[in-house]
């Protein structure tokens, strides 16, 4: 965890991996990620799927295969990432993509058990 008055940390590589399912970012703090395309999709900082409350919080189904289409720059703050299932809402910061990096493994377990939770799965579609 980084001090609170600690600069946020600034990538400093961002590439799609060839089969489209894995976005690689480094950070200046020395840190890497590899972020899975489900994982990103059914993470997705739209309004769709985070609502705008806890409460509205959406959790989508059916998304293990998905591929990111493209990754575009949003001023110097973010990418907003494209998938093969159209969406294209989500507006995903630097501090949100390190944070995910850093929580990947908890997010993803998270994920399952909602899904499970509300009897949702990786490949067939669904939102609740």
């Amino acid at each position: 965890m980084s001090p609170p008055d600690a600069a946020p940390a600034w990538p400093v590589e961002i590439r799609l991996a060839k089969d489209r399912r894995t976005l690689h970012i480094a950070f200046d703090d020395g840190q890497s990620f590899g972020l899975p395309a489900e994982l990103l999709r059914v993470t997705s900082p739209s309004a769709e799927v985070q609502g705008h409350s806890e409460a509205e919080r959406k959790t989508v189904g059916g998304k293990r295969n998905v591929t990111i289409l493209s990754v575009d720059a949003v001023g110097n703050y973010a990418v907003r990432l494209g998938f093969d299932d159209m969406h294209s809402t989500g507006i995903y910061s630097w501090a949100f993509l390190h944070d995910l990096g850093a929580n990947a493994e908890r997010r993803f377990q998270d994920y399952l058990d909602d899904l499970q939770a509300k009897g949702l799965d990786r490949d067939r579609p669904g939102m609740r």
